[in-house]
């Protein structure tokens, strides 16, 4: 630094610096002891001057950030690191806490001149500049912290917002270079006590909200309780990027162990143990009051009829105490134990939280939160559907030519116009809407997910169950399809968009095929729906007496049989591995190696493709990982497949309004009595023709976006029923008698007449 202040360059600077503090020390000196008023003096390097006024101290401060160079930052860096080597800013908050008049005034306004003002929120300096302010600022707010603080906090409080939004705006790798801290121990305890602070702030509103609710809690309180979470989240995050530092720095993992001697582990100090001894306990039981207090509110019908928002800010702190976890040894055991237990409150939370609001950490914790509130941030995935007709991607379907006009529509598109929605309609079909979607989604995954279009397999003991057909591609025609792969894309995109709009379209996904999506290991367990033969097989082989085992009587070796191109080809697992015999000793090898050649390596690049495609159509393209690691298996089954009860007609009934007619009218009691004495696929095709909707939610009816409507309409008696499928209505002529009623209901009953037949 001396070498710095010396060079030519930095000449000028480092004078006018010195007189500052020169000036500065002559108008805190009060008289009292002139020696400490003479060595002060002459250590600045100022001489002293009777004339010195405090008007001069503001000036020469503006005269010193002039002088920083706008275009340069290593150089405007050089001239900040000069102001604080000699002194300066602890120089102006003297001025500022001085007790001779006027000091005070001028302190502060010398000190403002170095942050953003609130209003307007910018400054003397330019944003740049004042982001490389960082450590000067951080040293008036550290100073100000103590008496001057409470006589006067409107300057502490702005020197606080200044640094806050200095930590906004610069990156956490960048950090050493604003703050000057080379080492992360120093960082860390220059923020902790700010950090303590906020959390001790933070104590005190989750204490009063236990102990009275949130009803007695003005706004203004609500307000700061708000900005509180915010700020302290923002010191939070870069506390624990600093302590990753640290402990990578002393070639330790994270998380940390915390035992009785972790004063004696090389990633110890006094911080880092007060974080996990301290703040994390009492911020957790302080939350955990009031998710209690929360849940009785409930539970006494209190809150969920006007829902207050400002319970929301549980779930930031809850966000906290999560990343705080993951820094501790058991941390995280303890966090997700301590809020199991208020499954209805968080789930409330859920319900009630913003888009824009980042909860999809809660996915890792299944065990706290239920399916519905699980859905609903997992639909945070994908884009909001808009019925913004400008914008849907709008396409034209033959229904002759159902697969291959889709793949043209769909595969090929830009995902950003696919995101925006979609406007379906069918060739020579005038309907139009949310109900032609719903019907051409259902049936192009029907088509996509059809065995006999070889792209998909279903399992042998659950139909409704695919995995990717682990054989080349034969699609149309007796020869391989060279799109075959872009086919595993669209049904990822098909898929997609059937969850982004929330249609069941009857088809689920094996274990296997799923672990996969999710980048999971595979085993045995996991493929035995799929192949159930070579599931036994293999388990046969596993516990196969050892001597019979190692007798070759089996004649195994490392080699799979495989079909391709219509002929069979024996293919090695391992090198050389049609002269390796299998054994009791590398039987497990064996096993493993088959399973993942026939599993695992021969659909890898159709998983790849169905991901990508997936990916696609989702919020942002990370997400697609975070999706299938987060969601059970038994959870996108519900999303997908829909409800695995059959169709309870009384709660068909009950979400069912009539209009010109009566519930007591003949032709609705003959209705019902046909519709209760069908199969469960001819109420399926009746419901599918009716709503577009085949396969119902989870919750059945109730789950619909709207209740169902039967209407009367005019004209012949004979005339077939029609509907309005996107407005789940169905017009249904004054029939004369049950016998005609339950002749039409049938006819369009019949597969594949619900699919084009009546629509209005």
């Amino acid at each position: 630094m001396d070498e710095l202040m010396r060079s030519k360059e930095h000449v000028q600077t480092t004078k006018t610096v010195e007189d500052l503090v020169s000036s500065i020390n002559r108008l805190c000196y009060d008289g009292s002891d002139e020696s400490d008023f003479l060595v002060s003096s002459c250590t600045s390097g100022g001489d002293y001057d009777e004339s010195s006024s405090r008007i001069d101290i503001v000036s020469r401060v503006k005269d010193f950030l002039r002088m920083i160079p706008r275009d340069n930052k290593k150089k405007s860096m050089e001239h900040l690191q000069i102001f604080e080597f000699c002194g300066a800013p602890e120089a102006l908050v003297s001025l500022f806490e001085s007790h001779i008049e006027g000091n005070k005034e001028i302190g502060e306004e010398s000190i403002r001149l170095f942050l953003i003002n609130p209003k307007s929120k910018t400054g003397f300096l330019p944003r740049s500049i004042t982001n490389q302010c960082a450590s000067i600022v951080l040293e008036f707010y550290g100073s100000l912290r103590g008496t001057a603080a409470v006589d006067d906090k409107c300057l502490y409080h702005s020197c606080r917002k200044t640094l806050i939004s200095i930590l906004k705006s610069i990156a956490f790798a960048n950090r050493s270079k604003y703050f000057g801290n080379a080492e992360p121990t120093d960082f860390i305890k220059d923020l902790y006590p700010f950090f303590f602070e906020l959390w001790s702030k933070l104590l005190e509103g989750l204490d009063l909200i236990s102990e009275s609710g949130l009803c007695t809690v003005s706004t203004r309180l609500r307000l700061s309780f708000a900005s509180d979470i915010r700020e302290f989240a923002l010191y939070s995050f870069h506390l624990r990027r600093a302590i990753e530092d640290h402990v990578r720095s002393k070639g330790q993992s994270l998380p940390l162990s915390v035992e009785n001697n972790f004063k004696e582990h090389p990633c110890y100090n006094i911080e880092i143990e007060s974080l996990h001894r301290d703040v994390f306990p009492a911020l957790l039981l302080g939350l955990v009051l009031c998710l209690y207090r929360m849940r009785r509110d409930i539970g006494d019908g209190k809150g969920i009829r006007e829902f207050n928002h400002a319970w929301s800010y549980y779930l930031s702190i809850m966000k906290e105490l999560n990343n705080i976890s993951k820094l501790y040894q058991g941390a995280e055991e303890d966090f997700s134990s301590d809020i199991q237990a208020f499954q209805v409150p968080i789930g409330t939370l859920i319900a009630y939280s913003k888009r824009s609001d980042d909860n999809l950490w809660l996915l890792k914790h299944k065990d706290v939160i239920s399916f519905y509130p699980r859905r609903y941030l997992m639909m945070l995935m994908f884009p909001e559907v808009k019925d913004d007709q400008k914008k849907l991607h709008k396409i034209l379907i033959d229904r002759s030519h159902l697969l291959t006009e889709s793949f043209e529509h769909i595969a090929h598109a830009n995902p950003k116009s696919l995101r925006n929605g979609l406007s379906v309609e069918f060739k020579n079909e005038i309907a139009t809407g949310h109900g032609v979607l719903r019907e051409w989604l259902y049936l192009i995954c029907q088509e996509l997910f059809n065995p006999q279009n070889s792209l998909f397999l279903a399992c042998p003991n659950d139909r409704r169950r695919f995995f990717p057909n682990p054989v080349l591609i034969y699609l149309f025609a007796a020869n391989v399809d060279p799109q075959h792969l872009t086919y595993f894309r669209l049904c990822g995109r098909v898929i997609a968009l059937a969850l982004m709009h929330n249609i069941q379209v009857g088809i689920a996904f094996d274990r296997m095929f799923f672990l996969q999506l999710a980048e999971e290991v595979i085993s045995l367990e996991d493929v035995r729906y799929a192949d159930p033969c070579m599931y036994k097989s293999c388990k046969m082989i596993l516990e196969m007496d050892v001597n019979f085992m190692d007798s070759d009587a089996m004649g195994l070796t490392f080699v799979n049989e495989i079909e391709e191109f219509g002929s069979r080809k024996i293919v090695e697992l391992c090198p050389g591995g049609n002269t390796i015999i299998v054994n009791s000793k590398n039987r497990e090898k064996y096993v493993d190696l088959l399973i993942q050649h026939r599993f695992v390596k021969s659909i890898s690049r159709k998983v790849a493709y169905f991901a990508r495609g997936f990916g696609d159509i989702l919020y942002k393209r990370r997400h697609q990982k975070i999706f299938f690691q987060s969601v059970e298996l038994e959870d996108l089954d519900c999303m997908l497949l829909g409800s695995d009860k059959g169709i309870c007609v009384e709660d068909w009934k009950a979400h069912t309004c009539y209009d010109d007619y009566k519930e007591t009218d003949d032709q609705i009691c003959w209705f019902w009595k046909v519709v209760e004495g069908m199969s469960l696929e001819q109420q399926r095709e009746l419901l599918f023709f009716w709503t577009s909707v085949k396969y119902l939610p989870a919750k059945g009816f109730s789950d619909l976006p709207s209740r169902l409507y039967i209407y009367k309409t005019s004209g012949s008696h004979y005339r077939m029923p029609s509907s309005h499928t996107c407005f789940f209505r169905l017009a249904l002529p004054q029939y004369p008698s049950l016998a005609v009623m339950k002749q039409r209901l049938l006819f369009i009953c019949q597969q594949k007449v619900g699919c084009s037949f009546g629509f209005l």
